[in-house]
């Protein structure tokens, strides 16, 4: 297969850390706290697990193999190797979209994240109680221009990190904010540690439950591990498309996957102490990060500084996650229209602000914004979460499992032979068989739920 000359991560090194960064965000700072604590705490933790390393890597290598065979982005890559007259170019312009709607709701929450990083510097939560928190979210979020300037900033340094390239912009800054976004939650885990409640804590998040475990505690885990990966959003097949023939995409996956549930795991390690001691409920979501933990932090010893580096902990999470969806979006429009990469990323930015702002205007009290009775926001993230990433995945893994050849298949994971097929026949089996099965689980779970 001609391959056109474009860029690849130099090192594989690299690749898990620009990868990890797509999948890591805020989602596995709140998110996974909440799912473990409504499911079993250490039980959901085995569960999430298993299906990660099961189901998760297995999708993730799917898409890693779409992308590096082309060498290509979501719509180029379905064309280079299904051709031109069949629908499954459609299923890469579905991931396409989906990453562009998916980054104008997120943008939203990544102008907060500045926002109050900007707030906790200034100070504005010292002294003060959790109504008095609650009323500077609600006033911020209401504010007629703050949450949008917070949102266009954050979306410029996006657009500038992307237009540097894959290894001067992306690979560059993905390894120096992950092991940052580490060492910050290493910090912040030992603070939690020092707290009253930490033991009680502790023991609810690895101490399994197992009287809990039921189907909805497995369906919630295959979706935690589905969208905590960035699995049918595009992401995964266009870093793909930069993963060197020489590299192992297996170990790469797993390695992700690992990377990514040891995060969620900080994210326990950091939040269950603080809940147990201060009688907080970990299922908070949105309001855990923005009003109650803020609170938290002034009530402990040098809580200004903790309160600054957790609100930087949630910039540098949501920024690795936006430069990988304006990358989908960047890619496809360098190759599909044949424009320069800096060209791409400001007019990608500049439609994704569009729609974006009026997500963030659709937060504001009396709104109008509001379509069959949801803000913008919430239409954007249910139509995502609920059809195109569910959809794009299931769709992803019936076109490796049984559109490609096998042959091909073994070929890319096994680098053309060079590595041992073993595990990769065991792999194979899973996306064809049992993937779409999990997918179609989440996916009919999701429309019942």
């Amino acid at each position: 297969m001609a391959e056109h000359k474009r860029e690849n991560f130099s090192s594989k090194l690299g690749i898990i850390m620009a990868t990890a960064g797509s999948a890591l965000g805020l989602g596995n700072i709140y998110r996974f706290p909440c799912e473990a604590g409504a499911n079993g705490g250490g039980a959901f933790l085995i569960v999430y697990l298993v299906v990660a390393l099961l189901i998760g890597t297995p999708l993730m290598i799917s898409e890693f193999v779409i992308g590096r065979r082309s060498k290509s982005n979501p719509v180029g890559a379905f064309r280079r190797l299904a051709g031109k007259k069949t629908v499954w170019p459609a299923v890469g312009f579905l991931g396409v979209l989906c990453a562009f709607l998916i980054l104008a709701f997120y943008t939203t929450v990544a102008g907060w994240t500045l926002g109050y990083l900007g707030k906790s510097v200034a100070g504005h939560f010292s002294g003060q109680n959790l109504e008095q928190i609650q009323s500077q979210f609600v006033s911020f979020t209401n504010h007629p221009w703050l949450p949008i300037v917070c949102q266009l900033l954050f979306l410029i340094l996006t657009a500038f990190v992307v237009a540097r390239g894959v290894k001067d912009g992306i690979e560059r800054y993905s390894k120096i904010l992950m092991p940052l976004l580490l060492v910050i939650m290493v910090v912040l885990c030992v603070k939690s540690l020092t707290l009253n409640g930490a033991a009680d804590g502790l023991k609810f998040f690895f101490n399994p439950d197992f009287s809990k475990l039921n189907g909805r505690v497995l369906i919630g885990a295959l979706g935690q591990s589905f969208f905590s990966l960035s699995i049918g959003m595009g992401a995964l097949i266009t870093y793909g498309s930069y993963i060197s023939k020489d590299d192992n995409m297996t170990t790469s996956a797993v390695s992700v996957v690992l990377a990514d549930t040891f995060v969620a795991v900080l994210a326990g390690v950091i939040i269950f102490p603080a809940a147990f001691t201060f009688g907080i409920q970990p299922e908070a979501g949105a309001s855990l990060a923005f009003t109650t933990l803020p609170m938290v932090f002034q009530q402990m010893t040098g809580g200004y500084f903790f309160c600054l580096i957790f609100f930087l902990l949630l910039v540098i999470a949501t920024l690795t996650s936006t430069i990988s969806l304006l990358e989908v979006i960047v890619a496809a429009m360098t190759e599909e229209l044949k424009i320069t990469r800096t060209k791409a990323a400001v007019i990608g930015s500049l439609v994704t602000a569009v729609i974006g702002v009026f997500a963030t205007l659709s937060f504001r009290e009396g709104s109008a914004l509001h379509i069959s009775g949801r803000t913008v926001f919430d239409l954007l993230d249910h139509i995502t979460a609920s059809y195109f990433m569910p959809i794009g995945g299931l769709l992803i893994v019936l076109f490796v499992g049984w559109r490609m050849k096998r042959a091909d298949l073994l070929d890319e994971m096994t680098n053309g032979g060079r590595l041992k097929v073993g595990v990769n026949k065991v792999i194979a089996f899973i996306i064809r068989y049992i993937a779409p099965v999990a997918i179609a689980v989440i996916f009919v779970s999701q429309l019942v739920g």
